[in-house]
């Protein structure tokens, strides 16, 4: 996996309910859209992030460009938390915070 596949994970782990936009995954991972949005799509195929169309009556209310919101998946999230964890053992540094997965108790694991 790619720093900058981990990077957008990363992102997207922060709040993994909440639907990004593309531009603002851009700022929060620190990379191109055009390095972005070919891992979004690869993302999507293996079923790691769902996407959907912003309403055409929001964007043009706003009068800027309709947007593509992207989430992580339940699958994806546990997924990614999983390569991630594998990523940071494999270069020996401790893992994150956001690594860490919810517990039934309300604790982490």
């Amino acid at each position: 996996m790619t720093l900058q596949t981990q990077l957008v994970l990363r992102a997207l782990l922060e709040d993994p309910t909440k639907e990004r936009y593309g531009l603002e995954l851009c700022e929060l991972a620190g990379l191109p859209s055009g390095t972005i949005y070919p891992i979004l799509a690869r993302l999507e195929q293996v079923g790691w992030v769902d996407s959907t169309w912003e309403d055409p009556a929001v964007h043009e209310e706003a009068g800027r460009p309709r947007r593509r919101f992207y989430r992580i998946t339940e699958d994806g999230a546990e997924q990614a938390r999983d390569a991630l964890a594998r990523a940071y053992r494999t270069r020996k540094q401790p893992l994150p915070g956001w690594v860490a997965r919810p517990v039934a108790d309300g604790g982490v694991s």
